[in-house]
């Protein structure tokens, strides 16, 4: 077995650049409803519509809204429940709501803002208001998208950085752990990059760890895969069900890769051509190993890479 079956990207949105046009999900039970907030935003974003509370969670976390439009009287389920369950979703989270309701009792407006609300919108309303309410609530989610994805990335290469790196696998390891399926980590080093840094200098250094994270990413196209500087000249790849075999794959493809960039290196024994090493190591997660326990060994694998060579695969 290579790959175990892909699964949707539920990764956090923080490492995207935040979207040109933002999206708005309007959930109300009476389609004529929706049908007219649509036409009051029309021209804030696009405007997605749902007509009841599982479609409103289906579409939210398929599509990943900016702001959600929540109305709170539904049958089956009604808004506070949705949106209970849009809180207690990793992949929907953290999509502010603002809820519509035709009257405000103050216990309503308490539980809504305790599930995690951030406004209150009366119907019937005034368009003007409406659109200046969400236009404001758009405006601050994109703010947070741009802090959280700096928060988040490694200001040279653009990937993340060590930090989200960190968190990411301990969810991952997790969720993993659940679903007894395999997690695969890759850790590359650059191969003599101290020599590199002295001959072509530190600018010609960063420029090259630019260009290999460039490639890097290329090669790595699932969703839920993660590439992230590590430190220095190290990167890693963080890859959700994926057993040893696919890690192996996506190892020697990384490896071919660098070899085809062909970037010049005086200083290196290998043909006066950069290369890199990598190890590869895979585990299903249990409850009686952690994450940790996979990165080391990853590491060692590396470290052996390097005794036996530089520029190759090491994974057993």
């Amino acid at each position: 077995m290579s790959f175990l079956p892909p699964r949707s990207s539920h990764l956090p949105q923080t490492l995207r650049p935040p979207p040109a046009v933002q999206k708005v999900l309007v959930v109300d039970d009476v389609p004529g409803n929706a049908s007219v907030i649509r036409s009051v935003l029309h021209d804030l974003g696009d405007v997605l519509i749902a007509n009841h509370g599982m479609q409103a969670l289906e579409l939210a976390r398929e599509h990943q809204p900016d702001l959600i439009l929540l109305d709170v009287k539904m049958p089956e389920m009604d808004g506070f429940e949705v949106c209970r369950r849009l809180k207690a979703d990793l992949a929907t989270a953290q999509i502010p709501v603002i809820f519509l309701t035709a009257q405000i009792e103050l216990h309503c407006e308490e539980l809504g803002l305790n599930l995690g609300a951030v406004d209150f919108v009366t119907t019937p309303f005034r368009a003007p208001v409406l659109r200046a309410r969400v236009r404001n609530h758009l405006e601050l989610m994109r703010q947070r998208q741009v802090l959280e994805r700096l928060s988040h990335s490694d200001p040279l290469t653009d990937l993340a950085n060590r930090r989200f790196l960190d968190a990411q696998l301990g969810r991952e390891y997790l969720r993993l752990q659940r679903l007894e399926q395999p997690l695969s980590l890759i850790m590359i080093d650059v191969d003599f990059f101290k020599a590199y840094n002295d001959h072509y200098g530190h600018l010609a250094g960063d420029d090259c760890l630019v260009r290999l994270a460039r490639a890097f990413s290329e090669v790595l196209q699932r969703p839920g895969d993660l590439l992230a500087r590590y430190g220095g000249e190290e990167f890693l790849c963080l890859l959700p069900h994926t057993d040893l075999e696919g890690a192996v794959q996506v190892a020697q493809g990384l490896l071919r890769t660098v070899r085809d960039l062909g970037l010049p290196h005086e200083s290196s024994p290998h043909g006066g051509i950069l290369s890199v090493s990598l190890g590869v190591a895979s585990a299903t997660p249990s409850p009686s190993s952690n994450a940790q326990q996979l990165v080391a060994l990853a590491d060692h694998r590396l470290y052996q890479a390097k005794r036996q060579g530089r520029d190759q695969v090491v994974f057993e």
